[in-house]
């Protein structure tokens, strides 16, 4: 196998991969994945020791132990463009010689856990409450930058296609599913098909100045059905993470405290407490 080119897979001198400015030894099997810089600290305080505090622009990683348990917790910043840099960088730590820059013929496996706060879209997904991604629809095309669809499930995609009449002007959708290992340790809790947008004002049918091109989208996502499924939120990573992690060779996992309910039009009065309460009980399950 050939060296990748060094414009291919950017490494510093000190041996770092260049945006998340990390060694190989600094990264744990098991990885939560926050957009907000400040959760890290947020979920690290509560490890019992902390071996590495790294930071490069918006992403920070600490790893420590948590009950003789190495995690690390990154932050991604907002988008699924971060993400495409962060799931990309991570497995190029564990899975590319840094020396020779050739692949390894035996790959490692990471757990790839993301909490995040979102939106509801349904009116029985409640404000303070989790929802367990068991799917997600992505609109923001990424997954279309890379060769492979068999992590696609491509009816569920089409029937959304079909049902919402989704413009050809936009992103095709896609949407893929949870790793099952990563389902099972959140069983229990409310799953649905989590929405991934492109940005948070009009992607998600926001107006302020310019209006959405989009007008009905909340309707035709609230009204989507496939087999038992539906979709019950939005945010902003998911769908990348779970094409890019899982082409990869990872499971990945969103779970989603939700601060909002886009149907009631309210809001959590205290959603700090929230997250902190959805930390507590991923740390415990991870």
């Amino acid at each position: 196998m050939n060296p990748l080119k060094d414009t291919e897979l950017i490494i510093t001198k000190e041996k770092k991969i260049y945006h998340l400015n990390l060694e190989k030894k600094q990264i744990a099997d098991d990885i939560i994945l926050v957009g907000d810089q400040e959760r890290v600290s947020q979920i690290s305080k509560y490890f019992n020791s902390i071996e590495y505090r790294v930071q490069h622009r918006e992403f920070v990683t600490h790893t420590g132990t948590y009950k003789g348990k190495k995690i690390s917790v990154i932050s991604s910043g907002i988008g699924c463009d971060n993400i495409d840099i962060v799931i990309n960088e991570l497995d190029a730590l564990v899975n590319i010689d840094f020396d020779t820059k050739i692949i390894n013929s035996k790959k490692k496996k990471l757990n790839l856990f993301r909490l995040g706060t979102s939106g509801s879209l349904q009116e029985d997904i409640l404000v303070d409450t989790y929802l367990v991604s068991e799917y997600a629809i992505g609109f923001d095309g990424l997954a279309h930058f890379y060769r492979g669809t068999e992590h696609i499930e491509h009816q569920m995609t089409e029937a959304f296609i079909k049902h919402s009449q989704w413009p050809k002007k936009l992103a095709e959708p896609y949407i893929v599913k949870a790793s099952e290992s990563l389902l099972h340790k959140f069983e229990g809790h409310k799953l649905g098909i989590t929405a991934t947008a492109s940005g948070f004002y009009a992607p998600q049918g926001r107006e302020l100045r310019i209006k959405s091109s989009l007008p009905n989208m909340h309707e035709k996502l609230n009204t989507f059905r496939f087999n038992r499924h539906k979709i019950c939120n939005f945010e902003m990573e998911s769908s990348a993470l779970y094409y890019l992690g899982q082409s990869l060779g990872h499971n990945t996992l969103t779970i989603c405290a939700i601060i909002g309910n886009r149907i009631q039009q309210n809001q959590s009065k205290n959603y700090k407490e929230t997250v902190e309460k959805l930390i507590l009980e991923a740390l415990e399950k991870i």
